[in-house]
């Protein structure tokens, strides 16, 4: 060995240089630190040409930090805003605050009062996914579009809107009492006459082309009425007025937007890791407890779905999770011949029978993988069956 300002110049042997950043960087004493971390430490000691390229290699493919480091990189996708009508109910959102029936509620406030729309954007709740629904408006010739599995920003003109209204409720029951439900009408009342910044005026000016009369706008309106040819002429200005100031309205926030996103696209057939949600009782992919991986797979993709999303090919334990995926929550797999990606392992420890009043429901215990005993949690044995039908 051959050493110099107190450093050993490795000869070009690719075992020994490969052992050296492995003891650097997945032995029990280095824990996986980053790419910079690790050369800092290593350059002090150590000295062989292209040194900082093969440790930034070496981490950028160990297949450990890739399922568990967080992403600090811009967020994948750029903003895709969501088409502007040519008129007035052609294509609506929807989304729950709480328990209504869905049918009923679309024919008495939206069908009954405006039109048939064109489209409808929602999420994949299940009464959105219904066969009912479904059939519905293919009878109506509505076509359904969906919002990408555990990405809700796809549909954030809804989440928005009901944020909104959540708040003028919460706000009503803290000042007036009483249930929320009382204030729903008012809320939709006050909304719906509030200006708004992305059109530059209140909803309502913006659908019959005049102001609302309220305890705050006591102007007379409806002195002189418009008929005929005049009044087709002002709408038409009105809804191009609309439609000009909606689309500054996107293009202002789809620039802002993507200034903190970056584009990325993969191929068909790439292998990409997909991302552990945290919210509980949405996404579980069978992860337990606050040190599980961020990120689960590597899988495979098997087609792209229109500009921002992937659908995978994920294995049967994960077959009633939706399979189309928004960019964001992908991480391209970089493969390594070492690697050998884990199957999961669970065990069942424990069953029992929840008794209720009109029926039984069979759980079990599941120790999961990587968990002590402490962390075992009891589950629907019909969902434990259904995801790992070899444990029964």
């Amino acid at each position: 060995m051959l050493c110099f300002g107190g450093r050993v110049c490795m000869p070009k042997d690719f075992e020994l240089r490969q052992m050296i950043l492995w003891e650097a960087h997945s032995s029990p004493y280095a824990m996986h630190p980053g790419g910079n971390k690790m050369y800092r430490d290593l350059r002090e000691l150590y000295w062989w040409p292209g040194l900082k390229h093969e440790v930034t290699d070496f981490v950028s493919k160990c297949l450990t930090c890739q399922q568990v480091k967080a992403k600090h990189q811009l967020p994948s996708g750029l903003l895709q805003p969501v088409k502007i009508p040519r008129c007035k109910w052609e294509r609506i959102t929807m989304d729950f605050v709480s328990g209504l029936k869905l049918a009923k509620l679309y024919v008495a406030e939206i069908l009954r009062l405006h039109r048939v729309a064109v489209s409808i954007i929602s999420d994949k709740d299940p009464r959105f996914t219904s066969q009912f629904w479904k059939v519905l408006h293919e009878a109506l010739g509505t076509r359904l579009d969906f919002s990408i599995a555990f990405h809700p920003q796809s549909d954030d003109q809804s989440e928005r809107l009901i944020q909104i209204l959540e708040d003028m409720l919460r706000s009503s029951v803290i000042d007036f009492k009483g249930s929320w439900e009382d204030y729903l009408p008012l809320a939709e009342f006050t909304y719906n006459t509030s200006y708004q910044s992305s059109i530059q005026m209140a909803p309502y000016e913006a659908l019959y082309g005049r102001r609302c009369r309220t305890p705050t706008c006591w102007t007379e309106l409806g002195e002189r009425g418009l008929l005929g040819p005049e009044l087709i002429s002002k709408t038409e200005e009105k809804m191009k007025l609309i439609r000009g100031r909606l689309k500054e309205a996107s293009d202002r926030q789809k620039s802002y937007a993507d200034l903190k996103r970056k584009e990325i696209e993969y191929l068909m057939g790439d292998f990409v890791f997909l991302k552990v949600s945290p919210w509980k009782k949405i996404l579980r992919f069978g992860r337990k407890g606050k040190l599980s991986p961020r990120f689960i797979g590597p899988y495979r993709i098997v087609k792209r779905v229109g500009s921002i999303a992937y659908q995978l090919e994920l294995p049967p334990e994960l077959n009633r999770i939706h399979n189309v995926f928004h960019i964001s929550m992908l991480r391209r797999y970089r493969s390594d011949p070492s690697h050998i990606v884990q199957v999961e392992e669970i065990k069942i420890l424990d069953r029992d029978v929840k008794v209720l009043m009109r029926k039984s429901v069979p759980l079990v215990k599941v120790l999961w993988r990587n968990h002590g005993l402490e962390e075992a949690t009891w589950e629907l044995e019909e969902t434990i069956r259904r995801q790992y039908p070899y444990l029964f």
